[in-house]
């Protein structure tokens, strides 16, 4: 009997292995599938933004029009939107996102400059809306209807609600500029001061620049975490393991923080690898207002010439980040929750 189960326990575990490999499989697919009509769509809406690339960058400087004939070639602008297309397909699979006409420079080198700011000020924010939105969904969903719950939930929704871009000038305005008895406390733009110290004081002097665009970032997307969070909790209050440990005399607190909480956090787990990918591309609004010089920044400059290749290689970038996570979050999902896997 001994030996038997063993045995018995390998065959069920086979088939099971082999679906969720089945189940990651096909979800590769459909990301691939997904990436690829991506690169499709990045070509040919950028081409319908108004505006000449060429006139732009020539602004300021007399040109001769066999001068910008010239410049157009030298883009490659010249060809056929299918000779561009095939070109721009050809370099995507190889990892070669051209080459920026402002800047003259290899677009990923760009990329490369700027995606250190980004997640550091799209991780810091992830990090802190998780944790604000765990901490008072958890307590929220424990006992709904309260006033906690009915103060968290509605300043959340509020907040929810309000457009990134009028937030964040709004905290610009009030808490950088200063207004009325309130004065500036922090920078109005940028990472680091001209003066900034090294060691230690630039830490410093990076934080403070990061408080503003950080805080309307966690504002704006923590009340997806709560809510998830809140919704999961008072699933779990009405469950028998729950009445159980009411029984045996276990404090509410300790009901909650160690047996609740824990049952509660898959769906807020999956949330969170879902919504990375929009968190760093949502910073595209944060930077451009307080100047960040992140990978935002660096699309939006891409958007005012305009700039095809260096537009074409952050938004891909930032999508296919989109996609990459949302498949990992589905892939955890099934691989953390035996219900998806029976059913």
């Amino acid at each position: 009997m001994t030996v038997a189960q063993p045995a018995a326990e390998a065959i069920e575990e086979g088939p099971a292995r082999h679906g969720v490999l089945r189940y990651a499989a096909a979800k590769v697919g459909g990301a691939l599938l997904s990436i690829a009509m991506v690169i499709v769509a990045t070509f040919f809406a950028f081409r319908l933004l108004p505006g000449d690339p060429v006139r732009a960058l020539a602004q300021g400087r007399n040109m001769t029009p066999e001068q910008l004939d010239l410049e157009r070639h030298r883009l490659g602008l010249d060809k056929s939107l299918a000779e561009q297309f095939v070109h721009f397909v050809n370099q995507t699979v190889h990892f070669d996102l051209g080459v920026s006409y402002e800047y003259k420079r290899p677009v990923v080198d760009l990329i490369g400059e700027r995606i250190g700011s980004t997640l550091l000020l799209t991780g810091t924010a992830l990090v802190m809306a998780v944790s604000l939105g765990i901490w008072q969904g958890a307590r929220a969903g424990w006992r709904p209807g309260s006033r906690f719950d009915k103060i968290s939930t509605g300043i959340s929704l509020v907040l929810w609600s309000v457009p990134t871009f009028w937030l964040g000038l709004l905290l610009l305005m009030v808490f950088a500029a200063g207004i009325g008895p309130i004065p500036g406390i922090f920078p109005t733009r940028g990472i680091e001061s001209v003066d900034a110290p090294s060691g230690f004081p630039y830490l410093l002097d990076v934080a403070k620049h990061m408080v503003l665009p950080c805080l309307t970032m966690v504002a704006v997307v923590y009340a997806q975490y709560l809510l998830v969070m809140r919704s999961s909790v008072i699933d779990e209050v009405g469950q028998d393991y729950v009445t159980t440990a009411r029984a045996k005399g276990l404090r509410d607190d300790e009901i909650r923080r160690r047996h609740a909480v824990p049952n509660a956090l898959l769906p807020t787990v999956t949330l969170v690898f879902m919504r990375i990918g929009f968190v760093v591309g949502g910073a595209v609004t944060v930077e451009a207002i307080f100047s960040w010089p992140g990978l935002g920044q660096l699309f939006y400059e891409a958007i005012r010439v305009p700039d095809f290749t260096l537009m074409q290689g952050t938004f891909l970038l930032i999508t296919v980040s989109v996609i990459l996570m949302n498949t990992l979050a589905d892939v955890v999902y099934h691989l953390l929750d035996p219900r998806v896997r029976s059913a």
